[in-house]
């Protein structure tokens, strides 16, 4: 094992994506996430990067369509309000094929709402991050470690499958401090990408980034390919994690720092004689349908969790086709379920024992 740091969950991430090879950042201040910015204002120029205040959410995120669209690595980072500015430059993304990283640490909303932690952006980043049929790769850690690991992943998986990636953090993760792990950075971005508009040198024809048709076949005929390639993603990039699943009648649903606390109440409904196992989804988009398909053969009832009014709950129906209850407990506005709620909502489903 390599040397661990006590990192703050902004400051990891901006490291992470630094290992990871991005040397290009275009942001804008709000909080939860503004330890992310100044980080990576710190640490671009001595790497060689560029770090890039702009003038608002709307031109940063647009900063990154262009950089991206060069073959270069580069992200965003915002909060709940500031993303909502950033969603038509993401649109314009997916509708270019242009892979890049966008970070959004989660306050409560709508509106301005408060800067407390929240999940009320699930709706947001996995069915409407922009206007369109498009779908981009959405992945939620639960610990400032995952974090680390799943900024790199997105990066990758994004330029194999040509297409924007978001960590769907919350604003609890994002201020808490945790032992990590970095990456070495051995294994940098790919530095050629066939697709980029980086200059032909009269080698190759040129390469046009563009998200405009005005033949309408021609915009059907790109929309219907990309959906074809959504499908492979969704049969192979489905990540979640499994605890006490195996013999659970009672399996409680939850992701990111909901998960955290769900964790500690399946432990005491166990104690307390109740079959109860967590599934944590890892990606959102695409959301884990297999491992909630298989757990549904022997459950016998789910509980979503999450800090919302309930915005997970129909993917969890929608992925065992409502073949067993699912009933769900949510905080919202900036407050953080107890474990102690979670358990009496087991209690509820399993009865006491």
């Amino acid at each position: 094992m390599g040397e661990r740091f006590l990192m703050k969950g902004n400051e990891a991430l901006a490291e992470a994506a630094i290992q990871a090879g991005c040397r290009h950042f275009f942001g804008y201040p709000i909080t939860p996430q503004t330890e992310l910015a100044a980080y990576m204002s710190k640490k671009m120029p001595k790497v060689g990067g560029t770090y890039l205040q702009a003038e608002s959410e709307l031109a940063a995120a647009n900063m990154v369509l262009g950089c991206a669209s060069a073959g270069c690595r580069a992200m965003t980072s915002s909060s709940s309000p500031g993303i909502s500015l950033k969603t038509e430059a993401i649109s314009y993304m997916a509708g270019s094929d242009v892979p890049a990283l966008i970070i959004n640490v989660q306050r409560g909303g709508p509106g301005l709402g408060g800067i407390q932690p929240s999940q009320a952006d699930y709706w947001q980043a996995t069915k409407a991050t922009g206007h369109g049929d498009f779908q981009i790769l959405v992945f939620a850690p639960a610990t400032v470690q995952e974090m680390v690991n799943l900024v790199g992943k997105a990066f990758d998986l994004g330029d194999k499958y040509r297409m924007p990636a978001m960590i769907l953090a919350d604003g609890m993760l994002g201020q808490m401090m945790e032992p990590v792990e970095i990456p070495d950075g051995s294994s940098s971005a790919p530095c050629e990408k066939p697709w980029a508009t980086n200059g032909h040198q009269n080698k190759r024809e040129h390469n046009i980034i563009n998200s405009l048709y005005l033949t309408p076949q021609a915009l059907e005929k790109l929309v219907r390919e990309r959906f074809e390639r959504y499908e492979i993603i969704k049969k192979n990039e489905q990540m979640a994690e499994e605890y006490l699943t195996d013999d659970a009648d009672i399996i409680v649903v939850a992701y990111g720092a909901s998960a955290r606390v769900s964790h500690s109440a399946v432990d005491s409904a166990r104690q307390q004689g109740i079959k109860a196992g967590l599934i944590r989804p890892i990606t959102l988009w695409p959301f884990p349908t297999d491992t909630l398909k298989k757990a549904a053969q022997h459950a016998k009832a789910f509980l979503s969790v999450e800090m919302s009014m309930g915005q997970m709950v129909d993917d969890v129906r929608l992925a065992i086709d409502c073949s067993r209850p699912v009933e769900f407990y949510g905080r919202t506005g900036g407050m953080i379920p107890t474990p102690e709620e979670i358990l009496q909502q087991i209690i509820k489903l399993g009865g006491e024992k």
